[in-house]
């Protein structure tokens, strides 16, 4: 079982950034692909980065590519999020997961409770 807790959500303005931090209890994180999910009012929970067991394999869709850089610390049991010049489109509660697996649609074994990212133009 994995346990993940999720940080760095805030208020930023359009332009910014943030650092998300998911940190993961129990021994099994570093045999967990990770990643990242948003979920914006009224929407579906969508996918928005994911990290290979090595941190060696990465994938974004489309739009947060070359804005949103994922990473993790198996040394730390904490898979990060950093995202930069952020859009007010990018407003949403970011959650982070441990992955079933790679590949779309990203079906994923556990979430975390969720950190609120709020742009503002």
């Amino acid at each position: 079982q994995v346990q993940l807790v999720e940080s760095g959500g805030g208020l930023v303005q359009a332009g910014g950034s943030l650092r998300l931090s998911c940190a993961a209890s129990g021994r099994t994180f570093s045999m967990y692909n990770m990643g990242w999910f948003r979920q914006a009012p009224g929407k579906e929970r969508v996918f928005v980065a994911a990290i290979s067991v090595s941190g060696a394999i990465t994938d974004y869709p489309d739009s947060v590519k070359g804005r949103f850089t994922i990473s993790r610390d198996n040394a730390k049991n904490t898979v990060y999020l950093q995202m930069n010049n952020l859009k007010p489109e990018d407003t949403a509660v970011y959650y982070c997961a441990a992955l079933r697996g790679w590949g779309k649609p990203w079906p994923s074994d556990y979430w975390g409770q969720g950190t609120q990212v709020t742009v503002s133009s």
